[in-house]
């Protein structure tokens, strides 16, 4: 396997970014419907929203920590 040229991450970053903001959008249509209709949270759906957008925000302040401690 060989490494990624700049071009290449470039668009994969693009298409990881985009394939999350779906994900986040749908399940933030999912989560209102059903409360709309049922009056209550899906709770699946509204776990799962809220939990990967924590893994994305402690995974980004830690990378943004650790390199910003590598270039000191």
């Amino acid at each position: 396997m060989r490494k990624m040229d700049e071009m290449e991450m470039f668009i994969t970053l693009q298409a990881v970014k985009w394939s999350w903001f779906y994900i986040v959008m749908f399940l933030c249509a999912w989560t209102i419907h059903d409360y709309l209709q049922q009056g209550v949270f899906n709770t699946p759906a509204f776990f799962l929203l809220i939990t990967q957008n924590l893994i994305y925000l402690g995974i980004n302040q830690f990378l943004k920590w650790k390199l910003s401690k590598d270039e000191k």
